[in-house]
């Protein structure tokens, strides 16, 4: 959802040329800072509870409290903020990967993670609608953020499907639940896996959901297994672009989407310049401080993206949901262990 129907859009301003605008930015603003400064206390860090997950249960919470009596006055710039700064978010996140990290875990890793991305997202939209009754958007919500990198896939993929907020939230929620069980469980069955910690790194970054959950998970057996695993994390994330491309070209030529059957392709063109950003941070023509700067801003825009979106998620409609939403995302996630792992070891096998 795009801006409000009323205020700023209905009268073509801007929202933040307006006092509406502002004040909803500004709230949403507040709430990820407060999900920022969270994600660094010590009990965030041992959960590996990232900034984006604090920031949307933050915004949840207020959502669910005082935020209805104030939303009329504050909705332009709280849609503004989970539609445009989004999208802002997601172009300066790939300043934190680099075209250099698939050299570092070669063919096999990039073979892994495509395959674990494919296999995920189709088991996800072929269960979540025929098997467990769940509409498409909210079946390639879950599966986006499985097949990829969690909340950020999920808030990545919601302009693409058009989610609605509350759909977004029950993905987000599910990507929480079954990464935080990996994030313990990983370190637990390493001893019984039979890989290296190099082949655990792989396994891990190319099968955990967030960031945050594949450092805690690989740090646990490591720091080199915590690093492969992150390098592998990196080049799963930098699937995403190609997938929103994708994802969206399908949509347009789906029998189900016949309004739009001759309507020109929708390109995210964020995701397009999230590529461009990649390869401007592989280029290495800004300096190391500015890099670093702006990965900070990024964080900051992602977290208020989410902290708006769980401004707009109402407690009953993710109750309305029920169980099957995380039924569907317990499938995945059992796929992602046994279905990875036999990924991993056969790709492996075969180019190593």
């Amino acid at each position: 959802m795009s801006y409000s129907a009323r205020g700023s859009q209905a009268a073509g301003v801007h929202p933040l040329r307006t006092r509406a605008g502002r004040l909803g930015v500004a709230l949403a603003g507040a709430i990820a800072t407060g999900g920022v400064l969270a994600a660094g206390t010590p009990v965030a860090q041992h959960y590996g509870l990232s900034a984006l997950t604090l920031a949307i249960m933050f915004g949840m919470v207020a959502g669910n409290t005082f935020f209805p009596r104030l939303a009329t006055q504050m909705s332009d710039g709280v849609d503004f903020s989970k539609s445009t700064l989004l999208r802002a978010g997601i172009i300066l996140f790939g300043l934190r990967i680099t075209f250099q990290q698939i050299t570092a875990v070669g063919w096999a890793g990039v073979l892994i993670d495509a395959l674990i991305v494919v296999f995920t997202f189709v088991i996800a939209l072929q269960l979540g609608t025929r098997v467990f009754g769940l509409d498409r958007q909210t079946s390639m919500l879950i599966g986006a953020g499985s097949a990829l990198c969690g909340a950020a896939a999920v808030m990545a993929t919601e302009p693409v499907v058009r989610g609605e907020p509350h759909k977004v939230s029950v993905a987000v929620a599910t990507v929480v639940v079954f990464g935080t069980v990996a994030m313990f469980a990983y370190p637990l069955l390493y001893g019984s896996l039979g890989l290296s910690e190099h082949a655990y790194g792989v396994f891990t970054g190319s099968t955990v959901h967030e960031v945050a959950q594949v450092v805690a998970a690989g740090r646990s057996v490591s720091e080199a297994a915590a690093d492969t695993a992150v390098i592998e994390k990196m080049l799963r994330i930098m699937m995403l672009a190609p997938f929103l491309l994708v994802l969206s070209s399908l949509r347009r030529n789906s029998r189900s989407n016949a309004a739009a059957v001759h309507a020109p392709i929708t390109v995210p063109w964020f995701a397009v310049l999230f590529v461009v950003a990649s390869a401007v941070n592989s280029l290495h023509v800004l300096p190391q401080r500015v890099v670093s700067a702006l990965i900070e801003i990024d964080t900051l825009l992602l977290a208020t993206a989410m902290a708006a979106l769980g401004l707009r998620t109402h407690v009953g409609a993710i109750r309305q949901a029920g169980l099957r939403p995380l039924l569907l995302a317990a499938v995945l996630f059992v796929f992602l262990v046994v279905g990875g792992y036999a990924i991993n070891r056969s790709v492996i096998g075969l180019l190593m």
